[in-house]
């Protein structure tokens, strides 16, 4: 089953009131949205959605929502927590609602060590017999997985991927090669970081995790289609018209950008956990700047 977690995987928000209440019907829009435009896979409580601001119940009920109109489409889900009998429960909750995978991200408040984060994992991979995707990233968990990790982690039968961060010191290519000499030949790899769609998936990455395409589902279906097939000059000519844009996410962060798409785009009225503020009104007017002038890639 680790096929579910190659391509391109969309992430949506998890739309909620003030109060942290649940807009089902929006969320369910947008699941529709994304199973209209063919994402390989929707990226249920990831960051975007952010699984870690919302309780058990209302987790239970984004999954449930979310499935009930997915389609054909697999449904990965997060499952992160600060817990490890929590993680496994919410493991276990997402199978009863119907979800296809899990992704999970080693949350924690003190530091993590290797053997903690290897005994975790696998704890969470067995407990259900849905594939686990493993989430590295480290900008918002702080905790960064080793090679040997990763290879300790990847030989279990059930966790089937990886969702990397963008390389900092080496290429995609050169990172690539690397930990496909490190990790099993069926081993999904695949990378997250808006901008770098276009080269990872040149540099034959597996997968890619998008936060921006759970609002913008078609422009980053033809982005990563383009690039999945090698052409360098198509994916070069979407990835320029999209540079503001992706300008505005390394300044502003994914989340804050997918929230006001959502509002510009008239796609709900979600409101982000507190204490995160809107972006500002500089940055609002880039973003309007860019729809004015790119509205075909608003989609």
């Amino acid at each position: 089953m680790s096929h579910i977690f190659k391509g391109l995987s969309a992430f949506p928000i998890t739309p909620c009131n003030a109060g942290g209440a649940l807009d089902t019907d929006c969320l369910q829009d947008l699941i529709r949205r994304l199973r209209g435009a063919e994402v390989d896979s929707i990226g249920l409580l990831g960051s975007t959605g952010t699984y870690a601001y919302l309780d058990r119940d209302t987790r239970h009920q984004a999954t449930k929502a979310a499935a009930a109109v997915k389609g054909a489409t697999p449904l990965i889900v997060g499952v992160g927590a600060i817990r490890t009998d929590q993680a496994v429960t919410l493991a276990r909750d997402a199978a009863a609602a119907g979800a296809d995978g899990l992704l999970l991200a080693p949350v924690s408040y003190t530091p993590l060590t290797e053997d903690e984060a290897y005994a975790h994992f696998i704890a969470v991979a067995e407990a259900t017999d849905l594939p686990l995707c493993i989430y590295n990233n480290p900008s918002t968990t702080h905790f960064t997985f080793s090679h040997r990790l990763l290879h300790r982690l990847a030989v279990h039968p059930q966790i089937a991927a990886v969702k990397m961060p963008l390389p900092a010191q080496v290429t995609p290519a050169e990172d690539l090669a690397r930990l496909r000499d490190l990790l099993p030949q069926d081993f999904v790899i695949g990378y997250s970081g808006d901008w770098g769609c276009g080269e990872t998936l040149l540099a034959g990455a597996d997968a890619f995790f998008t936060a921006l395409g759970g609002t913008l589902p078609q422009t980053f279906v033809n982005l990563a289609r383009m690039a999945m097939a090698g052409d360098k000059d198509a994916t070069a000519a979407l990835e320029a018209r999209l540079a503001p844009l992706m300008q505005l996410c390394k300044d502003n962060g994914s989340l804050r950008l997918a929230y006001a798409l959502t509002d510009r785009l008239g796609l709900g009225e979600a409101v982000l956990p507190r204490p995160l503020l809107p972006m500002n009104d500089d940055a609002m007017t880039r973003l309007d700047r860019w729809l004015a002038e790119t509205s075909d890639l608003a989609c």
